[in-house]
């Protein structure tokens, strides 16, 4: 068999890259495909036309499997593709099932819900032949640049429908401003599939079909073959009991076992749960629940805790730092206390100490300073939007971070609303004066004592003016004077939310990237085009 790769040049912002040369699950795109197909083909041709394509499927007369170098997918769903398709024995296109409310369809809650946003490469296709389980249906489908062709029969291809087997997870009963009904949930899918075509699609690819669809695959697994439905089993309950059993044992064997590390002292961390790989350090007052994958030479500090995420070769994670839901690829490092959730780090990054990342993509060699905070929530509960291609586009997400490109360096004390780019090659330095100590602060005499209360005198600022100096005795109340600082910066805003007020959003966004430094990176995604770079009308999101 041959495999034929559809190029794809379009380049994901903000990483400046094609989709297949992007990190996902700590792999380059370009390589999982072909490690998840090596078992199926034996060369490879790349095209980068249809017309090229075209060519190729009609010169040959070997069995071919075809796709775009942009898809993602796991074992569990191109294996069933490619058990289906060469049963059939007939050319055919993979395909999911398309809501349709004259039929009174339900269409594949994960594609639909979040694989189609932003994707131009998955397309509905209405009253058309598919095969479903064996037979010819008629209705509506998505499909996708994934194909199969049996030797020596060529034609056109038939949409191949396959499930991705979804299910709802995610956090129940939160408040309810933050999510409808207060339940905050995705549909996760145990066959995962996705174009990448945006910075959100590769967020998407590691964490709600990578990290999350690990747990939904062993949490599918523990469903099965339990011993009160056991006069309802099917073939698929009866081969899982021995490995559910198995397991089982081996967990409470662990727990038991006075020579095991300390730390697979729970269930979830029990071998078969958390993979560690070779000459790893896990510090016994660490926590680390599976579904979990530990790389090479790996550092785990005390007090660490890690849950359902996958760690890369030559990671450090210091004391008190937190994973949850996430990627951290090769050679990153996370110093004390700083917190991932549901983010990707891509290889050689770092998240520096107290800074706090919640449903973000990084790029490699890129360095996170201290005490940054990138929220995910917008407070005034306007929908959360982002830019693609040049256009704001609103997205249907509650809660979405930020992404960071390649080789940046953002310094301490920043807070990056939801939404946002920060392109490649960036360096962000914190340059705001109501809030900045640039140089040395003067104090008073050490020897100077209050007689009262025995306590010594000092003196006080209200930054950046002196609110009580006891060399003078006097009390300043420059809280009702504002510095010139704080006067300009005012001055901006009130300017800004005129021109807002005149439409003029384009403009006020260059003005304020230039004039007002506290802003730049708060109010505004950085794109290739500056013309585009407003976010939201409102200040928080």
């Amino acid at each position: 068999m041959r495999r034929i790769i559809i190029r794809d040049f379009s380049v994901v912002e903000p990483f400046a890259e094609p989709a297949r040369d992007l990190r996902i699950l700590n792999k380059q795109l370009w390589l999982m495909q072909r490690d998840l197909l090596k078992a199926y083909f034996s060369r490879t041709t790349e095209v980068e036309s249809q017309e090229e394509l075209e060519e190729h499927i009609t010169n040959s007369d070997e069995s071919l499997v075809v796709h775009r170098d942009n898809l993602f997918f796991n074992a569990a769903l191109i294996d069933t593709f490619m058990a289906r398709a060469q049963a059939l024995g007939r050319p055919c296109q993979i395909a999911f099932l398309a809501s349709d409310d004259a039929r009174g369809v339900k269409g594949d809650p994960s594609i639909e819900r979040h694989a189609l946003q932003l994707c131009t490469h998955i397309t509905r296709r209405d009253n058309v032949t598919y095969i479903d389980g064996g037979a010819e249906q008629i209705g509506s489908v998505h499909v996708a640049d994934l194909y199969y062709y049996p030797e020596g029969a060529r034609g056109d291809p038939v949409p191949l429908l396959v499930e991705t087997i979804s299910r709802e997870m995610g956090y129940y009963h939160i408040p309810s401003y933050m999510a409808t009904k207060g339940d905050l949930t995705y549909q996760i899918p145990v066959r995962a599939f996705l174009s990448i075509e945006s910075w959100l699609h590769a967020l998407m690819a590691n964490v709600l079909m990578g990290a999350f669809s690990m747990a939904a695959q062993q949490d599918s697994r523990m469903e099965k073959s339990r011993l009160k439905n056991i006069l309802r089993w099917t073939k698929e309950d009866w081969d899982l009991f021995p490995g559910k059993i198995l397991f089982s044992l081996r967990a409470f064997w662990e727990k038991l076992n006075p020579l095991e590390e300390q730390w697979r002292n729970h269930f979830l961390s029990s071998r078969s749960l958390v993979k560690v790989g070779k000459r790893c350090s896990i510090d016994p007052t660490a926590i680390v629940h599976g579904p979990t994958t530990i790389g090479d030479d790996v550092y785990i500090g005390p007090g660490v805790v890690i849950t359902n995420s996958i760690i890369g070769n030559n990671v450090n994670v210091m004391q008190g730092s937190q994973i949850m839901l996430s990627v951290v690829s090769d050679r990153c490092f996370l110093p004390f206390n700083a917190g991932l959730f549901m983010t990707t780090l891509m290889e050689n990054s770092m998240v520096a100490q107290n800074s706090t990342l919640q449903l973000c993509i990084v790029g490699r060699n890129t360095f996170i300073g201290a005490n940054n905070v990138f929220t995910d929530f917008n407070l005034q509960g306007e929908p959360i939007k982002i830019v693609h291609q040049g256009r704001i586009v609103e997205i249907n997400l509650p809660v979405l971070g930020s992404a960071v490109g390649h080789n940046c360096k953002l310094g301490s004390g920043f807070v990056v609303y939801p939404g946002r780019m920060i392109e490649s090659n960036a360096v962000i330095i914190f340059d705001n004066d109501a809030n900045l100590i640039r140089k040395t602060v003067p104090g008073h005499d050490v020897d100077d004592m209050d007689q009262a209360t025995g306590e010594p005198r000092r003196i006080v600022y209200h930054w950046p003016n002196v609110y009580i100096d006891p060399a003078d005795g006097e009390q300043r109340d420059d809280r009702l004077e504002e510095p010139p600082a704080a006067s300009m910066s005012r001055a901006h805003t009130s300017e800004s939310l005129g021109q807002r007020q005149q439409g003029d959003t384009i403009d006020h966004m260059r003005s304020t990237s230039a004039s007002n430094s506290n802003l730049s990176v708060t109010d505004m995604s950085v794109v290739h085009d500056p013309s585009a770079v407003g976010v939201s009308v409102t200040r928080g999101g």
